[in-house]
């Protein structure tokens, strides 16, 4: 049996007719950039995160942009970040002309190194950018503190973890100054293309990032700032408003067949060199993660077996060619360098199936003992 690493066609048919409506519905009103349905999904995100505005924009990566805009992020700035996350949290500071100011990873989380991050804030230190990875939320409280007495910004980048918490059970994108989400498609809460969401409590700074999504425009033809077209459509925000009530199902599915897979590893798998993501409170599993010896020929495994797999990811930030010019080299960042040879990221979502799942770890063992009859 072929196990995708994302399947959405079953959620897909289980809320058909609440789309359907959804999108008649702007088909019906030919309002389809910003508009009530974006202000709807702004005002329910926002309660759902625990703050007060949210800011309806285009996709996660322009999220990460109009946010470090509103904080006024330029040339001569620093802004603190992962090297192992998706590019577009790094490449969002070097749009601007800020420094990009790599910082390693813990091994168990992926996430930022509390320390690490607090030990590289100098007097040019603009902003600190944490990741929440594969949906698991970063150590903020060390981060928060430090920044707070610094006059520090903290956005949080919350691409993989719309829904996740806290250890001590806050909301993700309750903590930071502003909060970027993403609605791709593969998220926890995922539209029918690209679209992104900032969040946060602060009314002027959230209103700038309001502004700077249309040109920067307070009222048609009048500009206050140079922003950009960073601008919700209407079409996706009611495609996420008939998902948002559906959203903790979803959290509870990736839950559930996280649980399951501990179990089945443990039935199946025990004693292989596969270690498992942490079991934390509030991980909400955009992506199932594990650490695999011989990580590159489990993979050609498990392609020719037709099971779904993706390598997150395959390269460091600090050791790409756009930022060589940071003067970071191989062994500068271990762990996530470590990270990056050793991970790979097995199927699940919300309806993955336990014969879907035991398939995958049947497969794993199959690797593994072939390995070992072979020496």
């Amino acid at each position: 049996m072929s196990v995708p690493l994302l399947d959405l066609s079953e959620q897909h048919h289980l809320i058909r007719h609440e789309l359907d409506v959804a999108l008649a519905r702007v088909m019906d009103s030919q309002r389809y950039i910003l508009g009530p349905e974006v202000e709807t999904l702004e005002n329910e995100v926002a309660q759902r995160c625990k703050v007060g505005f949210g800011v309806g924009v285009s996709s996660g990566s322009d999220a990460l942009l109009v946010a470090l805009m509103a904080l006024g992020v330029g040339p001569g700035d620093e802004v603190i970040t992962s090297t192992y996350t998706f590019f577009a949290t790094a490449g969002a500071i070097a749009r601007l002309g800020a420094t990009v100011v790599f910082v390693d990873i813990e091994p168990h989380s992926f996430n930022l190194d509390p320390q690490a991050t607090i030990d590289a804030i100098s007097e040019k230190t603009k902003a600190i950018i944490p990741v929440h990875l594969f949906g698991r939320c970063a150590d903020m409280d060390l981060v928060a503190r430090t920044t707070k007495e610094r006059g520090i910004a903290v956005i949080e980048d919350a691409a993989q973890a719309m829904g996740g918490e806290t250890a001590d059970g806050k909301p993700v994108g309750s903590v930071g100054d502003l909060t970027c989400h993403s609605f791709y498609p593969s998220k926890n809460l995922g539209g029918f293309g690209d679209g992104g969401m900032v969040v946060g409590d602060d009314r002027k700074l959230t209103g700038t990032v309001r502004l700077l999504r249309n040109h920067g425009a307070d009222s048609t033809y009048s500009h206050r700032f140079v922003g950009g077209n960073f601008r919700l459509d209407a079409l996706q925000a009611a495609v996420l408003c008939a998902k948002l009530p559906h959203l903790d199902t979803f959290l509870e599915g990736r839950t559930t067949a996280a649980k399951r897979y501990r179990r089945l590893f443990t039935e199946y798998a025990a004693g292989l060199p596969i270690r498992l993501p942490e079991d934390v409170p509030g991980h909400s599993y955009n992506q199932f993660v594990i650490r695999a010896a011989h990580r590159d020929d489990l993979r050609v495994h498990l392609n020719k077996h037709g099971i779904g797999n993706a390598i997150y990811y395959p390269r460091p930030l600090h050791m790409q060619e756009c930022f060589a010019h940071l003067g970071l080299r191989s062994g500068d960042l271990p762990v996530s360098e470590k990270a990056a040879e050793e991970t790979l990221a097995i199927p699940i979502f919300p309806e993955i199936n336990i014969d879907q799942q035991r398939e995958v770890v049947e497969a794993c063992v199959h690797f593994y003992e072939q390995m070992s009859v072979s020496k």
